[in-house]
């Protein structure tokens, strides 16, 4: 759902958020902001600028994601991992624990997928109405708490948040700034 804009949004964001330090947990738990996850998209595009924020590329056992080793390992969702991977708009930290259901109880998610050994479930954190710098289009900043499995990670959960802008429905009006939840 993310519209054609974000991608210019996001780059013009990126330069900003990069200079200040990648706070991973941060971003992993949904306490940070698009602005804040747009800082991943220059890593994504140079190994060695990942590799200069703690991020060593591993080789991608899963073709919808791109994977990394920690430089030095980070608590979040209070386990501590190495490994995080990154999805579209989402960042995800991979945590040894094969049964997701206690860490999406803990986190009150709603479950969305859960049969033939595939578990899904998250929350929306946060949803206002934002408006783009650039272009003044009102926009609708969605941030979404998750934790899955995935296959390709056998006896691993992930856990994590998506960060979008999206343009709102037609027949919406955006109010103001501070239409949070």
């Amino acid at each position: 759902m993310l519209r054609s804009a974000l991608p210019l949004l996001l780059a013009s964001l990126a330069t900003t958020a990069m200079a200040a330090p990648l706070d991973l947990p941060a971003l992993i738990e949904c306490r940070q902001g698009v602005a804040d996850h747009a800082a991943l998209a220059p890593l994504l595009a140079d190994p060695l600028k990942a590799v200069a924020q703690g991020l060593q590329p591993l080789p991608q056992g899963n073709q919808f994601m791109t994977e990394f080793r920690l430089a030095n390992p980070v608590t979040v969702f209070g386990q501590q991992t190495e490994r995080v991977a990154l999805a579209g708009a989402s960042i995800m930290a991979i945590l040894d624990q094969a049964d997701p259901h206690p860490l999406a109880k803990r986190l009150q998610l709603e479950t969305g997928y859960d049969q033939d050994g595939k578990f899904m479930a998250g929350r929306e954190v946060v949803s206002r109405d934002v408006t783009d710098p650039v272009t003044g289009e009102a926009q609708i900043e969605s941030i979404i708490l998750s934790v899955s499995t995935v296959t390709s990670h056998p006896g691993k959960t992930l856990a994590g948040c998506t960060y979008s802008l999206d343009l709102p429905a037609e027949d919406e009006v955006p109010g103001g700034t501070d239409g949070g939840h």
